[in-house]
């Protein structure tokens, strides 16, 4: 099968874990989602609950296809600060740095935008540079009338004063400074960017929102990856997640996990109950040509040489049914990302299949789709997602020896890498021996990052590690060995929460920049 799957083709997802994971209802520590919005309040936690819909209500909007979300870019406003000393006799009358004149603010505007316009060919997230503004004075930022529309402002401190950085903090935006050392004439702010504006004449960092890893001497790979952070950050922040079956969060306090998720990431969820879906589905069922689309779909997908089916058709037809009503729902809410509450059992008598492969081909289509409601992880999840532009696997670790850690679940993507679709077979759920999932076949020798949130939102662990094996044990279906080259025992030490995210590649270094700009910690463990 073609790797760009049509998106009539893309669905996914796993097994809400009652045996591999615990019970995860445990998140609601016995309070129903009714009297949880009752007591919270929840619609301060960003949270609306769906009423009741019918599928002509879903059906007679436009043509689904039509609604695959794309991550939002990155705007950067660049802004040059800069003197134009006076010479005086037999005194100092020029700081230092090579740009002094006009002329050399005009050849170094035309060299910022150069090293920009490469700067957004070479990106693999979506970036917009507004026009480089030049500026000599804090008066001077009063004629910027576009620096509300950007999210990030990227300083070319060659010089000017710290009432112009001020200023400029003072908007709320994110902040990088970039100073030249070799890349051009060297930078004023090169020499005195930590001890004068950092540390305010102090041994101590003193301005809020902004420290040292805010600052880039001469490298456009080192900007690369703090906007590729920030880019995800953006797309992650105020995301809204359709959330079937209400939400969870793996045996902690629900009502506190939630508020963190609201305070840290800012949320929005749209909750629909199983009730509601139930009746969706049947209704669905009674659409002649969404059947027979589905069943168009399933023919397709298994068509593919990468495919090996080992469950029953039927299951594999209804995934695409369930499918098709995720899909509406997402596009009726505004959502690009959707979490299944209970699909350790609850969906599959509804669906009469599992949410396993569900989930997995929404990954595959450019969603963000999870198992299991925790909201614990899903956040990070969807920024690690947000970052990569990949999809993230949301996985149950076990514990790390000899250098090594299996991971697995029921509902990893296929499209690991973006772009192409690795082999699979598709079998029943584990837990269940029912429905429709995939045991995904990763890239053996693929660099991935690993990413341990924690339960309390304090510190995130992140992993480098390397996949070695795909092994087929008694577990949930997609399993992957990974090794690690930092002890096994810091490893153990450090663990935290219970889920964790996997995406190939290295994105380390963005996950922790990205979660510093909303107040989570972060370790990488080498």
């Amino acid at each position: 099968m073609d790797d760009k799957l049509d998106n009539s083709v893309n669905f996914h997802k796993h097994s809400s874990l009652r045996c591999c994971c615990g019970n995860t209802d445990m998140g609601h520590q016995g309070i129903s989602r009714r009297k949880f919005v009752q007591m919270t309040g929840a619609g301060t936690l960003g949270i609306i609950t769906i009423q009741r819909l019918t599928w002509d209500m879903l059906a007679n909007e436009r043509p689904v296809d039509e609604y695959l979300p794309a991550r939002q870019p990155l705007v950067v406003k660049p802004v040059l600060t800069y003197e134009v000393p006076e010479r005086r006799e037999k005194t100092s009358w020029r700081a230092w740095g090579g740009i002094q004149t006009e002329n050399d603010a005009s050849a170094e505007i035309a060299r910022i935008n150069s090293e920009l316009k490469k700067l957004k060919s070479d990106a693999d997230f979506p970036v917009d540079f507004l026009p480089v503004s030049a500026v000599r004075s804090r008066q001077d930022l009063a004629g910027i009338t576009d620096i509300d529309r950007a999210d990030l402002i990227l300083i070319y401190a060659a010089g000017g004063g710290m009432n112009i950085f001020a200023e400029l903090n003072s908007r709320g935006k994110d902040i990088i400074f970039f100073c030249r050392h070799r890349s051009g004439p060297v930078y004023l702010w090169y020499e005195i960017i930590s001890p004068r504006y950092l540390r305010q004449h102090t041994d101590e960092l003193k301005v809020k929102g902004v420290d040292d890893s805010d600052v880039v001497i001469d490298s456009q790979d080192e900007l690369l990856w703090r906007m590729r952070a920030l880019c995800g950050l953006k797309n992650t922040r105020g995301s809204r997640i359709l959330a079937i079956g209400g939400f969870g969060a793996w045996s902690q306090p629900l009502e506190t996990t939630m508020k963190m998720v609201k305070e840290h990431y800012n949320f929005e969820i749209r909750d629909i109950s199983y009730e509601n879906l139930g009746n969706l589905i049947k209704e669905a069922r009674e659409d002649r040509a969404l059947v027979k689309q589905a069943k168009s779909s399933s023919d397709r997908y298994l068509a593919d040489t990468g495919i090996k089916l080992e469950t029953e058709r039927k299951y594999v037809e209804n995934c695409f049914v369930l499918g098709e009503v995720f899909r509406r729902l997402m596009e009726r809410e505004g959502c690009r990302a959707i979490t299944v509450n209970n699909c350790m059992g609850t969906i599959m008598p509804i669906a009469d299949t599992t949410a396993c492969l569900t989930l997995s081909l929404l990954n595959d289509a450019g969603f963000l789709a999870f198992c299991e409601s925790d909201f614990v992880v899903i956040p990070a999840g969807i920024l690690l997602a947000n970052i990569s532009g990949k999809p993230s696997f949301l996985n149950d670790p076990t514990y790390p020896h000899d250098w090594l850690i299996t991971l697995a679940h029921c509902t990893a993507p296929r499209r690991m890498n973006g772009i192409t679709l690795e082999p699979a077979r598709i079998m029943t759920h584990f837990e269940s021996d029912f429905g429709a999932a995939p045991k995904v076949e990763m890239k053996k020798g693929q660099v991935v990052t690993n990413v341990i949130p924690d339960f309390e939102f304090r510190k995130y662990i992140g992993l480098p590690g390397k996949i070695v094996e795909n092994p087929f044990m008694d577990i949930c279906r997609s399993q992957i060995e990974v090794s690690f080259s930092c002890e096994s025992e810091k490893v153990a030490k450090n663990m935290r929460g219970f889920h964790w995210l996997t995406v190939y590649g290295d994105y380390l270094k963005e996950t922790g920049y990205a979660l510093k700009k909303i107040g989570i910690e972060f370790e990488i463990l080498t």
